[in-house]
């Protein structure tokens, strides 16, 4: 216990700073989000398939930016300044929901949302790994990721209150999500100091084959087990769908997030910290394993036991492996290519991302809900063969980290 708060206070104020703008924009952001495949289906009439294919372009978007925004953080030398820019479309966006009167609309908010999300994610992540020292990487981006999904379960308790105070008013609910968000964008501007650019550095253009050579195959690898690991992971919103069609009732249904953020949360630093001693291959092994038992607890029922053990399982699985993905990005790319290798990890994970929406919504309208966590044990076994496969050229990146 003393050893890992000694590593909490090794950690810079600057992750810190970070974290709890992270914690603030995912109040908002979930806020919203909790309550909205449900504000779509109640009051504007969209289907499953509709809600699918919205949250996969959406996140796809999100995805996608950041291999701009990324590419452009190297170039520039600089990353705090996008990051100040996606964190105020964020914000600008959130009244929008507020305002929607139809399916298209919510689309609309939703990707300039995401838009926002695309142009700070590689940039705040490359800046986490240019902040934490090596051998405190891991710990770094699990606090980082720990204290987001914070942010995460306290937003859609907030919804829940709301929703309760205000007898169901959802677009209310949705007006209060504004707040948190702008204070976010203004705990960036005033609260984190960039690392300064070496004395002398050019700007080089990192998209040139020359560079791109300059990503090794490990890098490559984990791009592609990130791509596969988001299939077998779609949206959160089928989650919550889920349960709703168990019986969950609309002001309640945000409960599935917290339940699952609440387990993100608490899970996500421990095992950032575990992985700076562990190995990632089997770190990331034993996550793809933990969401198996998720997907088969949501296919058997919607019965709230099953459900209860699914949501859990899925949070663990997300602590496991999300800030333990980044990690592996950042020790495997030069680091004045990170924000370019973040950008291209996120590219391959956005279209993932489209595709498994999109699938699981189809699947979830023509052969019901169970076939669909059905789906992604089956891409869960795929990326686990994918780690097999590539394990050697892992464990050798990783020994000589160490």
């Amino acid at each position: 216990m003393r050893k890992s708060f000694g590593t909490l206070r090794r950690i810079p104020p600057a992750i810190w700073a970070l974290g709890f703008v992270s914690l603030l924009m995912d109040i908002s952001s979930e806020l919203i989000h909790s309550l909205l495949p449900v504000f779509m289906v109640a009051s504007l009439g969209a289907s499953a398939f509709a809600i699918g294919l919205i949250e996969g372009a959406a996140e796809a978007t999100a995805l996608i930016v950041k291999v701009f925004s990324g590419a452009l953080s190297d170039y520039l030398g600089k990353r705090k300044p996008l990051a100040v820019m996606g964190y105020g479309l964020g914000a600008i966006s959130k009244p929008l929901f507020a305002l929607a009167a139809s399916v298209d609309f919510v689309l609309a908010a939703r990707l300039m949302d995401r838009v926002g999300k695309g142009i700070r994610g590689a940039p705040r992540d490359a800046l986490v790994a240019d902040i934490a020292p090596p051998e405190l990487r891991g710990a770094a981006f699990g606090l980082r990721q720990s204290l987001d999904t914070v942010g995460a379960f306290l937003g859609p308790l907030l919804a829940i209150g709301l929703m309760l105070l205000w007898a169901n008013d959802f677009r209310a609910v949705f007006w209060v999500a504004v707040i948190p968000a702008f204070l976010a964008v203004g705990l960036l501007f005033f609260g984190v100091q960039e690392p300064d650019k070496p004395q002398g550095a050019k700007r080089v253009n990192p998209i040139t084959r020359e560079n791109l050579r300059r990503l090794s195959r490990a890098y490559w690898w984990v791009v592609a087990i990130g791509g596969v690991f988001t299939l077998a992971r779609f949206s959160e919103a089928f989650l919550v769908l889920r349960a709703h069609d168990g019986g969950l009732p609309v002001a309640l249904t945000p409960l599935v997030l917290i339940g699952m953020n609440v387990v993100y949360a608490i899970a996500a630093y421990p095992f950032g910290k575990l992985s700076d001693t562990m190995s990632h291959t089997r770190l990331l092994a034993w996550g793809l394993a933990v969401l198996i038992a998720a997907d088969c607890a949501l296919a058997y029922s919607n019965h709230w036991v099953s459900m209860s053990v699914g949501i859990v399982l899925w949070g663990l699985h997300l602590g496991m492996t999300q800030g333990l993905l980044a990690t592996m990005v950042a020790d495997t790319a030069p680091p004045d290519l990170r924000g370019t290798a973040y950008g291209f990890f996120n590219l391959v994970s956005g279209v993932a991302m489209l595709l498994a929406s999109g699938v699981a919504g189809l699947i979830w309208d023509r052969l019901g809900a169970s076939f669909t966590f059905v789906a992604g044990t089956v891409f869960c076994a795929l990326a686990l063969i994918m780690i097999g496969i590539a394990s050697r050229t892992l464990l050798d990146t990783e020994m000589q980290k160490a």
